[in-house]
């Protein structure tokens, strides 16, 4: 007790207590790295002292246009500059930045600008149509958009909204940056895939992105001046925060707008890439490249990969390529990963090549920023850490969301008994590792996006000529997973598969769509339940 702050005078000041906040990390940058490249994007380069001022002047822009702190400020924009620009411009004028997955359809981005309550959308021209559609389909107030102009890439813009190379010059740059107040604070909102119907909104605080930002430069042993290429959409976790840390150490951003095997290869080889993260469509991408697209280079490339375990056979081959790959976990509920299967030197090392891929396939353990991570059974009872009882991952620390916008009833559900419930099945080995051994609700997991069974056999049962469908995961060398139907019709009809995969494009994302279907009677138990294990069985064999 003698220690509390009212009997000795010890009390939080403006001298010992600042609000966490990644802002925080460009405002140093701006000063310790200001001639050091900061953002690379084909003949755009900017030193620190430059992306500083492009940031500030967006927040100038923003709150010239009535943005004030706690608004929402949305994004449709690939990984380009602007994009990372918003991350700190849009926080910098006090308002919660909402980027928007481009591959939605236009009814959910509707919907999110609508929940989420964007009064300002930056839109990238390649998805303009998709913006205005959605705000056309709007009930309530509408956003104003502002275009993002790429033309180089062969985007140019149209010239029916303010344009943002304008915006930005017409700002004032000696804008004061509105710095949070409370580290809890809220700086982003990011809506998951809708698993169970509607996305919901996560919201972030600066304090759990600027932990993230620091836990990550430890796990990824990290040192000044990284070269950090944007793979993870920035609409996904915020890009695991990646574009928060790299002012942090005065690592160089290298943004591209669309991801491919000689676009990788080029930056490693012409930028000096040195770290990326990806799902494992992009190591088997970085395999199966032919000769001709592969690029020489003579460091080792760090590589994060997360969203589902990439093959032992993909691992052994890209090693060998010069890259080292480590698996990482999380959700869009956590900021992005905050596992990793730390690698035991020695321990591991004279393993035989596909004991040390089964093992690199593994969760991991807890990473830094976090408190504790572990599985749990339905009671909130550890499990046997024996490698084979199931059980649910369940997570605590400071790197977990606030909670769902304007769902309270689901944030509930989420924390109780103290954890965030992942809903994410695993097992747990004898040295504490975690390993995923299925996806609770049946969600797939294709190129790095979740994709749910339930919404995909809700569009097919639409269909006048479905009598019943249940969609399952199907193993894809590309992709990871795609969606596949399995499909009982009505009695005298005779839809095609391609006519099927059209119907459900008219409402689901592309990635959505199933890209197999195949009719039969569904296999059923005696209630009538159906019987997914069978069809992911029989999915695994087409």
């Amino acid at each position: 007790m003698g220690w509390m702050a009212d009997e000795t005078g010890l009390d939080k000041t403006d001298a010992n207590y600042v609000a966490l906040t990644p802002l925080s990390h460009l405002r140093r940058a701006a000063q310790v790295f200001p001639n050091v490249t900061a953002v690379i994007y084909g003949a755009h380069r900017v030193t620190y002292a430059q992306y500083y001022d492009r940031c500030t002047r967006l927040a100038s822009a923003l709150a010239a246009r009535g943005i004030a702190p706690g608004d929402v400020v949305a994004t449709l924009i690939p990984n380009l500059p602007a994009q990372a620009e918003a991350h700190f411009g849009v926080p910098a004028c006090g308002a919660v930045l909402n980027t928007i997955n481009t591959r939605l359809d236009v009814d959910t981005v509707s919907y999110i600008f609508e929940h989420g309550g964007a009064k300002v959308v930056l839109v990238d021209p390649q998805f303009l149509d998709l913006a205005e559609a959605a705000v056309a389909a709007m009930d309530g107030a509408k956003p104003e958009l502002i275009e993002v102009a790429d033309a180089p890439a062969g985007w140019p813009a149209s010239e029916r909204h303010a344009a943002y190379e304008d915006v930005l010059a017409e700002a004032n740059p000696d804008f004061d940056w509105i710095m949070p107040e409370d580290e809890w604070e809220s700086l982003a909102l990011n809506y998951t895939s809708g698993t169970t119907g509607r996305p919901k909104g996560v919201v972030y605080h600066h304090r759990g992105a600027y932990l993230m930002t620091m836990g990550t430069v430890i796990s990824w042993r990290m040192q000044l001046n990284p070269v950090f290429m944007a793979i993870v959409p920035l609409f996904h976790c915020n890009g695991w925060n990646h574009t928060w840390m790299m002012p942090l150490l005065g690592g160089t951003l290298v943004c591209c707008r669309d991801i491919t095997a000689p676009a990788i290869y080029n930056a490693i080889a012409d930028e000096g890439v040195t770290h990326f993260g990806g799902a494992p469509i992009v190591l088997n991408m970085l395999v199966n490249a032919d000769a001709s697209d592969r690029r020489p280079f003579d460091h080792v490339v760090e590589v994060f990969t997360a969203g589902a375990p990439p093959a032992p056979a993909t691992l052994g081959k890209i090693e060998a390529f010069g890259f080292n790959v480590t698996q990482v976990y999380g959700l869009t509920e956590t900021y992005g990963h905050v596992t990793e299967c730390i690698w035991r030197g020695a321990d591991w090392d004279d393993l035989a090549q596909d004991k040390k891929a089964g093992i690199k396939a593994r969760q991991g353990v807890a990473m830094p920023m976090m408190e504790h991570i572990t599985v749990m059974d339905a009671d909130m009872t550890q499990v046997p850490m024996d490698g084979s009882v199931q059980g649910e991952i369940m997570i605590k620390g400071n790197s977990v969301m606030k909670g769902y916008f304007k769902n309270p009833a689901a944030t509930a559900e989420a924390f109780e008994g103290g954890y965030f419930h992942s809903g994410d099945i695993a097992i747990q080995h004898p040295d504490g590792y975690i390993q995923i051994a299925d996806r609770a609700k049946d969600i797939i997991i294709s190129g790095g996006e979740n994709i749910s069974s339930v919404e995909v056999e809700g569009v097919l049962m639409a269909h006048p000529d479905v009598n019943l469908a249940a969609v399952v995961a199907k193993p894809d060398e590309k992709w990871g997973e795609v969606p596949c139907a399995f499909v009982e019709l009505k009695p005298g009809t005779a839809p095609s598969e391609a006519d099927l995969i059209a119907f459900s494009r008219e409402t689901l994302a592309g990635f959505k769509a199933p890209k197999k279907v195949v009719f039969q009677e569904l296999p059923k138990t005696s209630t009538g339940k159906i019987q997914k294990f069978e069809l992911r069985k029989q999915a695994a064999s087409l």
